[in-house]
């Protein structure tokens, strides 16, 4: 990985984060999917009708430029900015309190404001109150879950566990560890409940949370005190998810979704699977990608840069463009451009650095991504993406961050997680069918 330096302004090539809210949609004892609303949809509180299509994609790029940015901490007080793209409705406590957080795979503890409430940002539900909850059990400080990847504290009066993060975008979270009751579901018959959830109580928090649409994290990473970690047992350790692709982003069309247990096995003909490499921070799913091919052309990365081994690029569903450093992607940038002999146009958004008039997609050369044991064939979707009526750009980019495989990648395929076997499956599929 390289080092995280100061970006310049013509490697500022941001990613858009594909962003949600998860709808629950059906549980049958471990097994549950959820329904993926993007953040620029008319079923999203984020969507703002008056900004333009070009307007919501420099947002995007913008918020997804921080959070690449982020990843490069390796402080256990600091995690990735909280400016993630994703929101999931759930409820705590008993009587169950709904809240909407803003769900990240780059996180690890899932926190919710509570009350007292020192300094708390504006919420439009109300703020959760942990004494009028039954199931509500502060964590004792010699808990394992107390010593996790953030910094914690006891209490000495009380003798129970309080954290503190600090976002990469200086947000913060300070409140009590404590376990409680977590609910996923609309009504008593179709929930899924999950009980003794380590959960953050955040009594002071202050940062760029955007506005009243939100009330804290659900943590979906790889870290033990996540919310995916925490779960682990009785969904197998399986999680999977299958996204439309961004421009079908409306209310007639089917919704992208992520699955748990029994439902996110990915199986059948044309699985390819590669391994999950294990590094610091766990939080992070790393896989290794040894090379890109443009049509018959191959980049194998050994040869071209020694920060690219194994566990070599973060799987993140919520970035959307795939970031390599600038030594590998000026490289794959020239091949594409041997494969596409147009003339190329400036990015209105001045962000992406290949961009035609126009392409056709028969002039789209297929792009492969090599990784270990697994090849998976990308399509003209997964790699070009329009960012104004009158240009296609290139979605891969430069970055000085560390390299992550995006969400435009990854868009009409399952990708399935199995962290029991460390390994992530993927396998083409049509994500705007019900049967996803």
């Amino acid at each position: 990985m390289a080092n995280c330096v100061k970006h310049y302004s013509f490697f500022i090539i941001s990613a858009i984060l594909v962003s949600s809210i998860f709808a629950f949609t059906k549980a049958i004892n471990n097994e549950f999917s959820i329904d993926l609303i993007h953040r620029d949809s008319p079923d999203s509180p984020f969507y703002n009708p008056s900004l333009s299509f070009t307007e919501r994609m420099n947002n995007s790029f913008h918020r997804s430029f921080i959070r690449s940015n982020s990843f490069c901490s390796r402080s256990a007080v600091v995690v990735p900015s909280n400016n993630g793209e994703y929101l999931m409705k759930l409820s705590i406590g008993t009587p169950p309190v709904r809240i909407l957080g803003v769900a990240d795979t780059g996180s690890d503890l899932t926190w919710t404001q509570c009350l007292p409430c020192k300094k708390c940002f504006k919420q439009q539900t109300h703020l959760f109150n942990p004494t009028k909850s039954s199931t509500y059990k502060p964590l004792p400080c010699g808990s394992q879950m107390c010593h996790g990847a953030f910094s914690t504290s006891c209490n000495r009066t009380k003798r129970t566990c309080g954290y503190h993060i600090t976002y990469g975008d200086d947000s913060y979270s300070f409140g009590d560890l404590a376990t409680e009751t977590i609910r996923f579901g609309s009504s008593e018959k179709s929930q899924v409940s999950l009980k003794n959830i380590v959960i953050g109580c955040g009594h002071n928090n202050a940062g760029t949370f955007s506005g009243d649409k939100e009330s804290g994290i659900v943590g979906l990473g790889g870290g033990s005190v996540s919310l995916i970690s925490q779960m682990g047992s009785s969904i197998g350790g399986k999680f999977s998810y299958c996204l439309t692709p961004f421009y079908q982003h409306n209310s007639s069309v089917p919704k992208s979704r992520i699955h748990f247990g029994a439902n996110a096995i990915v199986s059948g003909n044309k699985v390819v699977t590669t391994p999950l490499a294990k590094k610091f921070p766990a939080t992070f799913y790393y896989l290794t990608l040894e090379g890109v091919s443009v049509g018959k052309k191959r980049l194998d990365f050994r040869k071209v840069s020694f920060s690219y081994g194994e566990g070599n690029i973060i799987l993140d569903s919520g970035t959307v463009l795939t970031l390599f450093l600038p030594e590998i992607y000026v490289k794959l940038e020239t091949m594409v451009k041997e494969q596409i002999k147009l003339p190329t146009v400036a990015d209105p958004l001045g962000a992406l650095s290949l961009c035609y008039k126009s392409l056709s997609i028969e002039k789209i050369p297929i792009i492969t991504m090599h990784f270990k044991g697994a090849d998976v064939i990308l399509g003209p979707f997964n790699t070009f993406v329009g960012t104004s009526e009158s240009s296609v750009c290139f979605a891969f980019a430069a970055t000085y961050g560390v390299p992550i495989y995006g969400n435009i990648a990854q868009t009409n395929f399952l990708v399935g997680y199995d962290l029991k076997k460390k390994r992530v499956s993927f396998k083409a599929a049509d994500c705007s069918t019900k049967l996803h």
